[in-house]
């Protein structure tokens, strides 16, 4: 059984194929979030893509209903760099620590990421001795590879994988770490692992967990390049579908709350804790329309919330807001921000989206140095998911203004 390969609208469950798809979330229409624009390109119109949370009612996957062509999410200029993100350096020094004696992994082993980035990820792995070999499509495999991290800069295919394996050999492990839930056609992605995968190697993948998603209201992490947002039991179906299974499964704090699940080749019996995630799951609605559709009015009314309290402060003083990231693009396009309400974006010194600005609403990324010569008198909080580790930051480098937390329930920080 085989899922279609879809770009456009997704009239077919990703995993299952099943074509009983249930609305969950409408967030309008939104350019690519990573599609910033230059001063030139302001000028031009943007294509916008429909933005909806769709539930299969057979499988349960909550996914989105339209896909983009990855070479146009993906460009080769694409502007995210992973080790701009501290909290991912130490989410992936921890998987590495952990991994290498779990596996008992020496020099002979290879570590393989798929969608490796800049090659944060395989930096530790490669610091304990392990050989590591990335597979990136965009133009930061250059990075990677100046770093001293050998990456194949193509799109994960099975013929990819294939030749990987025949130049590298297999892998006793393979990672996807926030890029398994973002590929077309997830049934081929997973043969493009067992490609990769050694018979006794384990498939780590972590993505963005549908539980924090609903239980904080993360709705700004729905986005174009997030095809999918798994949860247990949609996973366990895929992975049936291809002659894997789930061995185990955790949650971690990384990206606002993820799931990281252990998979290998064949059938085997899993660990208690995926027993128990998977009750959890049921126990909070994630397979049930009503836990869903109450998601999705609590995001409807934070926006309003949100906008309520953007108005009073603008009317007070100038706003501008902390850093850029792609999902902050969702919260500002949902909410219809734009210049007339936040002045710019401060970004951390040296991100490549400084001098751009923002796709859909246009407001200017500046170096976050501005925010503190300046000290607008609001700082909306862009990564709210991890705001008390960057309000402190804030406030330790100089920052004397009032922050703006915008979820799960906008509010001010003094």
């Amino acid at each position: 059984m085989t899922t279609p390969s879809t770009i456009g609208h997704v009239r077919a469950c990703q995993i299952c194929a099943a074509s009983s798809l249930e609305l969950v979330l409408m967030l309008g229409h939104h350019p690519l979030p990573s599609s910033y624009l230059t001063e030139a390109q302001l000028h031009d119109p943007e294509t916008a893509y429909p933005l909806t949370l769709v539930r299969c009612t057979a499988c349960g996957l909550v996914q989105l209903d339209h896909i983009v062509d990855p070479t146009s999410v993906f460009p080769p200029e694409y502007p995210y760099q992973t080790g701009m993100t501290n909290m991912l350096i130490r989410n992936f020094q921890a998987l590495a620590d952990a991994v290498v004696p779990a596996y008992g992994l020496t020099s002979e082993h290879l570590v393989v990421d798929i969608g490796s980035n800049d090659g944060t990820l395989l930096k530790p792995f490669k610091a304990h001795g392990v050989r590591v070999l990335g597979v990136e499509p965009t133009d930061t495999a250059k990075l990677a590879n100046a770093a001293g991290i050998e990456t194949i800069q193509a799109y994960l295919t099975v013929e990819t994988a294939r030749a990987a394996a025949e130049k590298y050999g297999t892998a006793r492990v393979v990672t996807a770490a926030n890029v398994f839930a973002h590929i077309p056609n997830p049934v081929q992605v997973v043969e493009g692992v067992k490609a990769l995968l050694s018979d006794d190697g384990v498939f780590i993948s972590e993505s963005q967990y549908l539980m924090d998603i609903v239980e904080h209201l993360e709705f700004d992490t729905v986005y174009h390049e997030h095809l999918r947002f798994y949860a247990l039991k949609p996973l366990q179906t895929l992975f049936a579908l291809t002659g894997m299974s789930i061995v185990d499964a955790e949650r971690i704090s990384a990206a606002g709350g993820s799931i990281r699940v252990y998979a290998k080749k064949g059938t085997h019996v899993p660990s208690a804790r995926v027993a128990e995630l998977i009750a959890a799951e049921e126990a909070a609605g994630l397979y049930d329309a009503a836990a869903l559709n109450a998601f999705a009015q609590k995001a409807i009314q934070a926006k309003r919330d949100l906008l309520a309290l953007l108005l009073s402060c603008r009317a007070k003083g100038r706003i501008a807001a902390l850093g850029s990231p792609v999902r902050a693009n969702t919260l500002m396009g949902f909410t219809r921000l734009d210049t007339t309400l936040i002045d710019y974006c401060g970004e951390r010194s040296g991100s490549p989206k400084i001098g751009l600005y923002t796709p859909g609403t246009h407001i200017p990324v500046a170096d976050e140095k501005r925010l503190f010569d300046e000290q607008p008198e609001f700082l909306l909080v862009n990564s709210w998911h991890i705001g008390e580790e960057l309000m402190k930051k804030m406030r330790d480098l100089g920052y004397n203004g009032t922050f703006i937390v915008p979820l799960p329930t906008p509010r001010l920080v003094s």
